[in-house]
């Protein structure tokens, strides 16, 4: 007796990619930042939340930035394609019956078929250029209201990962012992960000892991060690 057939599959919402590509960047950006001023001889803890703060607030404006433009630049795209469509279906309707039998018998439907369903679909023009939008040109309708949420979500997780590494510093007598309690919190949350990045791509989660923290370190040492190079020079 065959058993019945479950697919689970993670569906990645628009939500959880801000916020991938919110916290990627927010924790270790600032991490890096702080370690380079870590490596920097008489310089207290004080400077070093300052210019975290401020590095904070810029880069979850900037990364907010960015998600609105992409937001927008998606919105534009779909309704330059549907008023290029809209105009074809009404001033090309043969070529565009056309274009609907083809994706019909990409599908392995009959001739006769393609020409019923075709007849029939150009009987709705709204529906007929929906069809077009979503199977020939590949494009959903974007939310109206993607852009600003976009942009709240990617700057918000921007500054929630931008706090990790920089609060150790506020217990800190020093910044090389904030450093060192920053390194320990940041890179368990690397792991664990990288665990979760990589499920939510489909990725080997250990690997994914591994990847995510290895690239913050680096980022981070490579930082201290120059900060301490360019200070001795």
């Amino acid at each position: 007796m065959d058993k019945a057939h479950h697919e689970a599959h993670f569906q990645s919402s628009d939500l959880v990619t801000d916020i991938v590509i919110g916290m990627s960047d927010g924790l270790t950006v600032p991490f890096a930042l702080a370690a380079g001023l870590s490596g920097v001889h008489d310089i207290g803890t004080a400077t070093v939340i300052t210019a975290g703060f401020a590095e904070i607030v810029a880069g979850s404006i900037a990364m907010g930035l960015g998600g609105y433009l992409a937001g927008k630049t998606e919105i534009d795209h779909y309704n330059s394609e549907l008023k290029r469509e809209e105009y074809e279906v009404e001033h090309m309707p043969e070529r565009e019956k056309e274009e609907v039998r083809v994706i019909f018998a990409e599908m392995g439907m009959s001739e006769s078929t393609q020409k019923l369903i075709v007849e029939e679909m150009s009987q709705d023009k709204a529906k007929w250029i929906d069809f077009m939008m979503r199977y020939e040109l590949g494009l959903e309708k974007p939310d109206a209201r993607r852009a600003a949420k976009s942009a709240m979500n990617i700057g918000f997780s921007y500054i929630v990962g931008g706090l990790v590494p920089l609060t150790p510093y506020f217990f800190a007598k020093s910044p090389a012992e904030g450093l060192r309690y920053s390194a320990i919190i940041t890179v368990i949350c690397l792991f664990i960000f990288g665990y979760f990045k990589a499920q939510v791509t489909g990725q080997n989660k250990l690997g994914g892991a591994l990847k995510v923290m290895f690239i913050g370190s680096v980022a981070a040492a490579a930082a201290y060690f120059i900060a301490g190079l360019l200070n001795h020079g």
